[in-house]
Formats: structure tokens, C-alpha cells, sequence
């Protein structure tokens, strides 16, 4: 018998792979041992997707450090955590979209002609490509604190590793609490939306000041290095939306010009 990924020979008493490690599955795919596979991997106490998360959230240092000095096995690989935010925001999105759509009122920002094709336009774009606009999120912060913290012990890769992990926490995080703001009070989701981005700012200083073993002051002057850094980024990224959403959702120049 050969093992079914790497065609390592086995014995017929094998239970894993000794060459690559895999399980040796000898029963056949069912319902019942799919459901079991699936409560094993996610829903066991003990497993790394909660020990991730409760980690991120009391210890981060620790998680991003095991990771970027090689420990494999204690918590799940920041791709892997990527991909499952990914994976709930896409089943978020297919069940609320249209309670998202309605808590989103873009009209108190701005004072264009054509407002409301503006804001459905803006929504639209949004919902399309929130994995993309996600996505870009991670390597524009990941440039940010490499800049701020270019003296310090990690490379560009390795802040990158740190923006997969707590932008997949926050995601997963703020689905759930959008969810049950949607079920209480849904006129407040914008209002919601703010508050959640003041947490995300205040969470990434706690966790740049235990990675990086920063004091009070020292923290002070990082956070006023990257603010301007995160200004800069914040309105190209912007202007990129911008240039998208005419792109992709048929906007003419008239539609951005403010009312006269």
C-alpha cells in the first residue's frame, strides 16, 4: 500500500504517512465521517483555530512569533486563517447583503449631483469586491510598519504575516458582531462600522507594542510616524477605488462634481 499524497510505501497497519506526515484514510467519504472531520478540525476544543483566536486576542506576540521562528503545528498558518475569513465573509455576504445595503448610508458624507447613484455605485463596488478591497488592506499596512519599524527584527514578509493574521481576526470578529447588530439594530450599522475601525486601531497598537517591546513613549512616536504613512496610503488606495468604481460600475466624470 502507498500512501494516496506522496506515494510513500506504507504497511498495512499504518496510520500516518512517515515521509509526509498525512493521514492514511482507508474508509470510504460519507456524510457522517465528513461532519466528524469538520467537528474535529474547527469545533474541538482543544484545536488551533480557537487557540489562534484566543491567542491573537491575549497574546498575539506570541502566535506571530511562533510562526515567523517556525512552529508549524500550535496555531493555524496565517494563509489558512486568511482563507477562512475569506470563506465566512462570503457566506456572510450571500445571507445579509441585503441588510448591509440598507444599513449603508453614504448621503451625510458628501454633497454630489447624482448622490444616490454615487452611494449605489459605492455599494455595489463594495459587495463585488470586499475580498479584493480586503486583500489590499493587508499589504498597504505591512508596508506601513516596515517603514515605521525598519530598525527592528522583522522583514517585509514577516509584517505581512502579521497583517494576515489580525486583519483575518478582525474580519472574523466583526462578522459575527455585525450580524447580531443587524439583528438588533440595524439602522446603527454605520455608527457600528466606525466604532469597530477605532477597536481595530487600538488592538494593532497593543500588538505592535508587545512585538516590538516598545515602551509608552516609544509607542507615541511610532503611532505619529504612522499616521502620516497610513494618510498617504489611505488616499491612493482611494484613488484607485475611485478610478475602479467608474470603471466597473459605468460612472461618468459628471457623477463625481460636487453640486453647485
Amino acid at each position: 500500500m502507498n500512501c494516496k499524497n506522496c506515494d510513500h510505501l506504507l504497511t498495512d497497519t499504518s496510520q500516518y504517512c512517515n515521509s509526509c506526515g498525512a493521514q492514511v484514510v482507508k474508509k470510504r467519504l460519507t456524510l457522517k465521517n465528513l461532519f466528524q472531520q469538520f467537528t474535529e478540525t474547527y469545533l474541538n476544543y482543544d484545536n488551533k483555530f480557537f487557540r489562534t483566536i484566543a491567542n491573537l486576542f491575549v497574546k498575539p506576540d506570541e502566535v506571530i512569533d511562533s510562526y515567523v521562528n517556525g512552529v508549524r503545528k500550535k496555531y493555524i498558518n496565517p494563509v489558512n486563517f486568511l482563507a477562512i475569513s475569506f470563506t465566512l465573509s462570503g457566506f456572510y455576504l450571500f445571507f445579509f447583503q441585503d441588510n448591509l445595503k440598507e444599513g449603508m448610508d453614504f448621503s451625510g458624507f458628501s454633497n454630489y449631483q447624482g448622490q444616490e447613484k454615487l452611494n449605489e455605485a459605492l455599494s455595489n463596488f463594495i459587495f463585488d469586491y470586499s475580498s479584493f478591497i480586503y486583500f489590499s488592506i493587508i499589504p498597504a499596512f505591512a508596508i506601513i510598519s516596515w517603514i515605521v519599524f525598519l530598525n527592528k527584527k522583522y522583514n517585509f514578509t514577516e509584517h505581512v504575516v502579521i497583517y494576515l493574521y489580525t486583519m483575518s481576526l478582525s474580519s472574523i470578529v466583526s462578522i459575527f458582531l455585525t450580524v447580531f447588530i443587524i439583528l438588533i439594530a440595524p439602522k446603527s450599522y454605520m455608527t457600528f462600522s466606525l466604532g469597530i475601525y477605532f477597536l481595530l486601531f487600538i488592538y494593532h497598537i497593543f500588538l505592535l507594542k508587545r512585538l516590538f517591546k516598545l515602551n509608552g513613549k516609544q509607542m507615541l512616536m511610532k503611532t505619529l510616524a504612522f499616521l502620516p504613512l497610513g494618510f498617504i496610503i489611505y488616499v491612493v488606495l482611494s484613488i484607485i477605488m475611485t478610478i475602479l468604481i467608474i470603471i466597473t460600475e459605468n460612472l461618468s466624470l459628471q457623477d463625481l462634481v460636487p453640486a453647485k
